[in-house]
Order: C-alpha cells, then sequence, then structure tokens
C-alpha cells in the first residue's frame, strides 16, 4: 500500500472510534500521532532495506508482529509517563493498522505466504525487486490497478472525514509554519 493509502486507512479507523468511544471527532495530537504512525513502518524498513542494504527488504523489521509485541508497551509505558496515553495509543493504532493494511489482498484467498513479513525473521521473505528508493519504486513499480484506484478512492474519504472532523492537526501544522518562518508575525 502507498502511504495515502496507509494514512486514509488509520485515519479512518481512528475517527471511527473517537466518534464512538468519545463522541468527538480526534483532537490535534492524537491526528497528527495517527499520521505519524501510519507511516512509520515503511519509514524504517525501506530505507534500511532499498538505501542501505541493511535489511533483506521493505516489510521486514518495522512490518514484523515481533516489533510490535516489544513497540505496543514501551510506547504505552513512554506515553503514560509524559501523560499522553491518547496520543500513544493513536500512533499505535496507525502503526498497527499500516501492517494490517499491507496484507495483499491474496492472503483471503490462501495464500499465506505474501504476509510472511508479519513473522518475518522466522519466516523468510520472498526475493524484492532491486529498488533504489522510493522515488524509483514509484517510477518504474507504481501501476494504476484497482488496488491503487481503491487508495485513492480511500484517502478521499478520508479527506473528507478529516474536513468534517474540522481537520484536526492543520492548525498544529500552521502555526508551526509561522513560528518557523515568521509568516504572519
Amino acid at each position: 500500500m502507498w502511504p495515502w493509502g496507509h494514512l486514509a486507512v488509520a485515519y479512518l479507523l481512528y475517527t471511527v472510534v473517537t466518534h464512538r468511544r468519545f463522541g468527538r471527532p480526534p483532537r490535534t495530537w492524537p491526528a497528527l500521532a495517527i499520521a505519524v504512525g501510519s507511516q512509520t513502518p515503511d519509514l524504517i524498513d525501506k530505507p534500511l532495506a532499498w538505501n542501505f542494504g541493511i535489511l533483506p527488504g521493505g516489510r521486514t523489521l518495522a512490518h514484523s508482529l515481533f516489533v510490535v509485541a516489544l513497540l505496543v508497551p514501551a510506547v504505552l509505558l513512554v506515553a503514560d509517563r509524559l501523560e499522553g496515553r491518547a496520543i500513544g495509543v493513536a500512533f499505535l493504532i496507525g502503526y498497527c493498522s499500516h501492517l494490517l493494511a499491507d496484507v495483499p489482498p491474496q492472503v483471503l484467498l490462501g495464500e499465506f505466504a505474501h504476509a510472511a513479513y508479519l513473522l518475518w525473521p522466522v519466516l523468510e521473505q520472498p526475493p524484492e525487486e532491486p529498488v533504489a528508493g522510493i522515488l524509483d519504486a514509484f517510477l518504474h513499480y507504481y501501476t494504476l490497478g484497482a488496488y491503487e484506484w481503491i487508495q485513492f478512492g480511500l484517502f478521499a474519504v478520508a479527506v473528507i472525514v478529516w474536513y468534517r472532523d474540522g481537520m484536526p492537526g492543520l492548525e498544529w501544522v500552521f502555526d508551526s509554519l509561522e513560528r518557523l518562518f515568521g509568516i504572519g508575525s
């Protein structure tokens, strides 16, 4: 799944949770944590595999359930100490939704080898085509098939829902840009 698809899945999942549990849309910091969490596995694995050759593939270390088993308690512990449990939970929802969204449709047809990355390093990964980075992946391997159109559709729905939720997180981005560049001062 591409970054916009991961962001869409994570935000839609989190907004449903906050609306049902708290009767309100996501707040600023959890919304930002969702965005970061939804991208983190790829931000770790892809560069370490594609750019530095440290990992055997773009879905290994940070995509492994073994890492999640260590990450969940660590994030919750830090979040509790910083009195930001909602932020930690949002990050984890984003992170875990990324792993689930990466499970390809073939798994539904019983082809479980396509989800072997979830048990890396216990299960070996199928060989990957060499990739020189995300731009190379996008330019040489990206196709606009049904799966990609579904991701664009999910992203469009997520943007509409985010807008209806009051665009949580956007005010922080604008405030930060104002401080950084002295805009509006």
